[in-house]
């Protein structure tokens, strides 16, 4: 593999303003700002770029996110029903978004562009977000990127997970901004929302407010596929959302000198393997740090899909820790893709017992004065 990374060497040069670069096109920073954390009282917008929410669920989560301390705010079309290919009058057992193409792409710029907004959140994944990227004008969401790091707290948050994995790596390659994976309002927020109510104690939501709102975020890993430590900035995602934005004007950003988080949902280990193929023959991961391994939920076997990660990515020559309670599934902690990580695993010294595998831990490192 190639260490160093050929396609690496042409990335754009440093910069620290966030949206740099041409117009429109992609920002020229690797150093992106950090979201400005988040305080009580806050305004979030709930908005659908993918699938259409389901309004109880939705109603549930946004409970949650207002017994958190926010003002939580739902877009205007986040309960829109459409047809996948027709707009017409809905047809029974097709596939539906939350509203066109066009609408669900004003929803979220109108509030990232809103400076009484303080973080965007998806409601839920499922697709369609890869379809509201061409509908954004991405110059006015640079301006506003730039008005909300002035302000002096910070860029706002972008936050969601699986199908926002593109909204993710645009935000990055355009924006040069760091964003936030993790659960949704009507998805696995809305099934912790008696966990909010009652304070009662909860991983994911632990998660959510440590990432949201300031707090140490270190996640432990359950083995290590290869052993070592490594540093860099987070990237990564959904896998297949990774693989999908390759060769589109929102890849995200080369991973050399990073760390990668990957993680996917009913997806074969012949998929999988597929898609690491696709991503390494790319060159994608020329260069990378380390990896990290998060939830496989509904992936086949899994000895067979560690031994398909282990096949793909264990030729890299850097750490791999898997296990990491992130992605799909009832474990969902919270990464600020963009920032600072380091992974490390435990001592390549297995000990008196060969069988125990191995553990670490990802860790991502917090913002000077929890703003940037």
């Amino acid at each position: 593999m190639n260490s160093g990374g050929a396609r690496a060497e042409a990335a754009a040069e440093p910069s620290d303003a966030p949206g740099a670069g041409l117009p429109g096109g992609p920002a020229r920073s690797r150093k992106p700002h950090r979201y400005g954390r988040l305080r009580p009282g806050d305004r979030v917008v709930v908005v659908a770029p993918s699938g259409p929410a389901d309004p109880a669920r939705l109603e549930a989560g946004c409970a949650a996110l207002r017994d958190l301390g926010l003002d939580a705010a739902v877009g205007k079309h986040a309960l829109d029903r459409v047809n996948l290919g027709d707009y017409g009058p809905l047809r029974a057992g097709w596939h539906c978004l939350a509203g066109s193409d066009a609408d669900r792409a004003t929803d979220l710029q109108d509030a990232w562009c809103d400076p009484r907004v303080r973080a965007v959140i998806c409601a839920r994944g499922g697709y369609g977000a890869t379809r509201v990227l061409d509908h954004l004008d991405w110059d006015a969401l640079a301006a506003a990127t730039r008005a909300s790091a002035a302000s002096g707290r910070g860029p706002k948050i972008l936050h969601g997970s699986s199908d926002v994995t593109a909204l993710h790596a645009a935000f990055a390659t355009r924006l040069g901004v760091t964003t936030s994976f993790g659960p949704m309002p009507a998805g696995l927020i809305a099934d912790l929302a008696p966990a909010v109510s009652e304070g009662m104690p909860d991983e994911t939501l632990d998660g959510l407010r440590a990432a949201l709102f300031g707090g140490p975020v270190a996640l432990p890993g359950t083995r290590a596929l290869r052993p070592g430590r490594a540093e860099g900035p987070l990237t990564g995602g959904t896998l297949s959302l990774l693989t999908a934005l390759l060769g589109t004007p929102y890849a995200p950003p080369p991973a050399a000198g990073r760390v990668v988080f990957l993680e996917d949902v009913t997806e074969a280990p012949y998929r999988v393997d597929r898609m690491l193929v696709q991503l390494l023959q790319a060159g994608w991961f020329d260069g990378a740090a380390g990896i990290a391994l998060g939830s496989w939920r509904d992936c086949g076997d899994p000895a067979e899909l560690d031994a398909v990660l282990a096949a793909r990515l264990g030729p890299l020559g850097v750490p791999i820790l898997a296990g990491v309670p992130a992605g799909h599934g009832p474990r969902q902690r919270t990464l600020e893709l963009g920032a600072p990580a380091v992974l490390d695993t435990s001592s390549p010294d297995p000990g008196p017992d060969p069988a125990v595998p191995l553990a670490g831990a990802l860790t991502l490192v917090a913002p000077p004065g929890g703003a940037r």
